[in-house]
């Protein structure tokens, strides 16, 4: 089956099934994908052993989580893209997250032929954790 005939809930099934290691550490999971909007939702798991300061999750965990759910945003859009390398990142802590789940939502601002820009938000509890943007290489 050509990936052009995908419906969305086939992109999420791919995408879930081909974790890379750092996305599995994170406990990623893809729960909704909008190929028209072009926005991935994925819900992530922060444990003890992310946190310094006792209960805080480092802002690595942070960073890596939104680059993540970015990244997988114009990935899981078919014929776009094969993967991505992150050109330039910048992220935005409103506060503290705790360990437990977490939402992230990523889209894609825009898009050319090898360059796309992209935003994300990472909640806990409905309170909004911190924001990114994105400009990645889009590679075939």
């Amino acid at each position: 089956m050509k990936e052009r005939q995908m419906g969305n809930d086939a992109i999420l099934e791919r995408l879930n099934a081909d974790w890379p290691a750092s996305v599995a550490t994170l406990r990623g999971v893809a729960v909704a994908f909008s190929e028209s909007d072009e926005t991935l939702d994925m819900e992530f798991e922060a444990v003890e052993m992310f946190c310094h300061s006792g209960d805080v999750v480092q802002g690595g965990y942070i960073t890596g989580m939104l680059d993540a759910v970015m990244a997988y945003s114009v990935i899981g859009i078919p014929d776009v893209c094969k993967m991505v390398a992150t050109l330039e990142i910048k992220v935005n802590f409103m506060s503290a997250g705790r360990p437990g789940p977490m939402l992230a939502k990523g889209r894609v601002i825009h898009r050319g032929r090898s360059i796309a820009f992209l935003a994300g938000e990472l909640y806990q509890k409905n309170r909004l954790i911190a924001t990114a943007t994105s400009t990645v290489k889009l590679l075939k």
